[in-house]
């Protein structure tokens, strides 16, 4: 699974006025199979929540996650030993998952993400510009009716779809 924030969607809310939430999005390679959900803000517990909500989006967990070198999963980025948060590694250590970063400034290493956050943007951030949201909930509920949209959506160049892919990449023994 591949992992990045994608951008923001504006809101209002009522005590502190206009903010912004920003989209968490994930990944399977193989499939092409995404997941995105909204939060107010980057820090660490919403990265480790985004990631229990892709593994319940998935029905399961995969093997490797590739984040980039965001400072919510990695402290000091490093080409042969990156330094890794705690609280990112003990989420990792308790789903049996191994986190292996993206090498800096090499998107080729995660380039399904960058791909469909280059979707997400184009197929759900862009379809809800001209709506007014009043809270991340709001936010979240039209993201889930857009996110069906797109995972519904033929392939181009393959039959199918990436929901139809999904069920026999994600089993574990």
């Amino acid at each position: 699974m591949q992992v990045d924030w994608a951008g923001t969607i504006p809101y209002i809310e009522a005590l502190t006025g206009k903010k912004v939430a920003y989209i968490f999005v994930s990944v399977l390679p193989a499939s092409a199979y995404p997941f995105a959900y909204a939060y107010g803000d980057m820090k660490q517990p919403n990265w480790i929540d985004a990631h229990v909500r892709a593994f319940e989006h998935y029905g399961g967990v995969p093997r490797v996650v590739i984040p980039d070198n965001t400072k919510t999963a990695v402290k000091t980025p490093d080409l042969v030993d990156p330094l890794l948060n705690a609280s990112y590694t003990e989420m990792a250590r308790h789903y049996g998952v191994a986190l292996v970063p993206a090498r800096p400034r090499k998107p080729k290493d995660k380039a399904a993400d960058e791909n469909m956050v280059g979707n997400v943007s184009r197929r759900i951030i862009a379809a809800l510009r001209n709506r007014r949201f009043f809270s991340v909930m709001e936010i979240n509920q039209a993201i889930a009716i857009e996110l069906d949209k797109l995972i519904n959506r033929p392939f181009q160049k393959l039959e199918g779809t990436g929901k139809q892919l999904l069920k026999p990449l994600i089993s574990r023994p």
